[in-house]
């Protein structure tokens, strides 16, 4: 009995640790968050899983979901992996532990969409957006991003 009653805590201490599934969307729902008004301050990071920068930046969006005491800040990591491979997306996200929201978007003419993010983007990854939708300041940064910078481009926007 005592072992069932164990199993349970553990269960139930853990769900909350496991790492996101990542939403198939289409492009008109990622215009939907950017163009959301709300008091957070939303980032938003362009990735792909055999894209080593991209991957290599992950933890920065992590820690930052971690330390957001204040919960003003809202991440979302758009994957650009093919949507017929969301389980190997999937499986990335729970082997790196990713807690932060995952959408991979299912549109792969991306000249139809990427000068709709930022008129700027070339389309390389890693990309990250910054959108402060109360007074309408945003920063978009077209490669792999170092520690500290992404707190210096949030509080940019503030």
């Amino acid at each position: 009995m005592n072992k069932i009653i164990f199993l349970l805590f553990l269960f139930f201490l853990f769900r909350n640790v496991r790492a996101q599934d990542a939403v198939v969307i289409k492009f008109d729902k990622l215009q939907e968050l950017m163009q959301t008004k709300t008091n957070e301050i939303q980032v938003i990071n362009f990735w792909a899983t055999w894209c080593a920068p991209c991957v290599k930046e992950l933890p920065l969006f992590e820690q930052l979901r971690t330390d957001n005491k204040k919960g003003d800040v809202k991440i979302t990591l758009i994957n650009l992996d093919f949507a017929d491979k969301v389980n190997k997306v999937n499986a990335f996200l729970v082997k790196k532990k990713i807690q932060s929201s995952v959408l991979l978007l299912d549109e792969i003419d991306y000249n139809t969409w990427i000068d709709k993010v930022d008129q700027s983007w070339g389309g390389a990854i890693p990309a990250t957006l910054i959108i402060n939708p109360q007074n309408g300041k945003r920063k978009f940064v077209e490669r792999e991003l170092r520690e500290g910078e992404l707190e210096q481009l949030i509080e940019d926007v503030r």
